[in-house]
């Protein structure tokens, strides 16, 4: 069995990998979350990693290959010289390796505990609250006996 890359129809990426995998084709539609800044605040939105492209593992003998054409969501199979461009094992291996990698570092999540490195509260612990903008966080400080909301610069924060 092999790899190989299918380019769906415009905006039908789902519809192309259900009848894929509902023919029983080992289907493959890596896809990241991406955050956005719409307004001041930031949106995390999933987004395809190979816009327009899935992957599918079938043997090159398979007699499913000729309803390929057919399913409803594909719009062709990215060929070279009429032959299935075939796309090496190692290749997809290492992209789930990174998007596992990618979901396990990840971004800051409320409730995590930062270390504040510069300016005046430089040395305390804080907890993330939210994102304040682009560059921005909001985190609470105990200080004082009171936690205090204060918005600081991202580079001046790392988990810890």
């Amino acid at each position: 069995m092999a790899w190989y890359a299918v380019q769906h129809k415009p905006a039908q990426p789902k519809r192309a990998l259900a009848n894929l995998e509902y023919q029983g084709i080992e289907c493959f539609y890596p896809e990241i979350d991406v955050e956005t800044i719409r307004q001041g605040k930031r949106t995390i939105k999933r987004e395809p990693l190979f816009r327009g492209y899935l992957f599918i593992n079938l043997e090159l003998t398979d007699p499913i290959w000729h309803k390929l054409r057919s399913t409803r969501g594909v719009a062709k199979v990215v060929s070279f010289v009429n032959k299935p461009a075939v796309i090496e094992d190692g290749i997809i291996n290492q992209i789930r390796e990174g998007l596992e990698k990618a979901e396990e570092v990840g971004g800051i999540k409320a409730g995590d505990r930062m270390e504040i490195l510069e300016g005046p509260f430089r040395g305390l612990n804080a907890v993330f609250q939210e994102y304040d903008g682009e560059t921005r966080a909001m985190v609470l400080i105990d200080f004082l006996q009171k936690q205090h909301r204060v918005s600081m610069d991202l580079q001046n924060v790392r988990p810890g």
